[in-house]
């Protein structure tokens, strides 16, 4: 907030929205942890790792579309980009794993626990190396804020526009179901 209590309107620099998206992150998964091992927290559990799963998502989108590409070129460090690129992957994989889970079957909470520790040994890598890095290529970082925010605001637009009919999760009231037994 400024002084006057109103809103900057200047947008942050790409490391200030990745950072932030980083902490919001972050909060997610120990508001997820404080709950782990309650039982009677279960519609809390699946509303937090569908918000981490649709906030990684969106997250890893926007770096791989505009960030990656423009510090895969402007820096000579291919090893650090394939790392993070190699991280994104596995984090997608447990992230589809958990979007079939509900609390409560096996290994949910050490799944998230497992993409917890992921996400924050990758974030640790890009808010050292990778944001040392980009500060020091030349990347002007607040035009690459501003084609960010553009970036993830079309793509909430464009997962707020879908379709009711295809929301699997509508007509359970928002609730996955439980695992069907196997035929």
């Amino acid at each position: 907030m400024a002084p006057s209590g109103k809103r900057q309107d200047r947008p942050a620099d790409a490391l200030a929205l990745l950072r932030h998206e980083h902490d919001r992150i972050r909060q997610l998964f120990a508001e997820f942890e404080r709950l782990r091992g309650i039982e009677d927290e279960d519609e809390r559990k699946a509303e937090l790792v569908d918000e981490i799963c649709y906030e990684l998502t969106l997250h890893a989108i926007v770096e791989e579309e505009l960030f990656y590409p423009l510090l895969r070129a402007a820096a000579d460090d291919d090893e650090m980009m394939d790392e993070a690129e190699v991280e994104h992957a596995g984090v997608r994989e447990l992230v589809s794993q958990l979007e079939v889970m509900y609390p409560g079957d096996d290994h949910f909470e050490a799944t998230v626990a497992v993409l917890a520790e992921e996400v924050e040994h990758h974030v640790a890598m890009e808010e050292s190396d990778m944001f040392d890095t980009a500060r020091k290529s030349g990347i002007d970082l607040a035009a690459l804020g501003r084609k960010m925010q553009a970036r993830r605001r079309e793509l909430d637009e464009d997962l707020d526009d879908s379709p009711d009919v295809i929301d699997a999760m509508e007509p359970h009231a928002g609730m996955r179901l439980p695992p069907r037994a196997p035929d």
